[in-house]
């Protein structure tokens, strides 16, 4: 395993497994809103820097409903693996789009932590890749519940991280300017403190207008 190297957006894929509102309402170990935002962040660092991304379903039309449409909207056009399977792993769509990224080390978040985390994990694991499960972007029905789950994964060789964590990661240098104003855009909108210091030494120390529509300066 080479868990030493960072996450580049040329070495990984980025899973949300099940964001869906019937797993939402079962979420107990978050605040939801606090969920949402940093699957947002997730997936928009995930746009930002064009690493492959896969979405995933479980009984869509049956109990869990659709994936969140603001989800959905960070990549359009874009189809859900749709399952019957609380295992994506047991999934023949779910392995075939993850090998057809061509990447080993596998960012994933889920709802719920306990079961859509856990059981894929372990077997992408034993599968030979390299598992980085993003603990603030997943949500589990108890607090004991997720601290467990991500104790087992953990344990079993996966790696936690945050959403944020991945989006700084991507970025490194802020001498990339190709993605800089994109990734301060999306640290204003969904990084909480971290975007309001932003938007502060921006404004008032450097004398730029107020973000009303995307403005920034480098």
């Amino acid at each position: 395993m080479k868990y030493t190297e960072l996450l580049t957006p040329q070495n990984c894929a980025v899973i949300f497994i099940d964001f869906q509102p019937q797993m939402t309402f079962g979420v107990a170990n978050i605040d939801r809103q606090t969920l949402f935002n940093n699957v947002m962040l997730l997936a928009k660092a995930a746009k930002v820097f064009n690493v492959p991304a896969i979405l995933t379903t479980v009984e869509s039309k049956s109990f869990s409903g659709n994936l969140w449409p603001q989800l959905l909207d960070v990549f359009p056009g874009q189809e859900p693996v749709e399952r019957s399977s609380m295992n994506s792993w047991e999934d023949e769509g779910f392995v075939a789009a993850v090998k057809a990224t061509g990447r080993k080390k596998l960012v994933m978040a889920a709802l719920w932590t306990e079961v859509c985390l856990t059981f894929p994990a372990l077997q992408a694991l034993a599968a030979g890749y390299e598992v980085y499960g993003v603990e603030d972007a997943s949500g589990g029905t108890s607090l004991t519940a997720h601290n467990a789950a991500m104790r087992r994964i953990e344990q079993a060789g996966a790696v936690p991280v945050t959403a944020q964590q991945v989006l700084l990661e991507f970025q490194r240098d802020w001498a990339r300017k190709d993605t800089y104003d994109a990734v301060i855009e999306i640290v204003k909108e969904h990084g909480g403190a971290y975007g309001q210091g932003v938007e502060y030494a921006y404004t008032m120390v450097h004398g730029a207008p107020p973000s009303r529509a995307g403005i920034c300066c480098a």
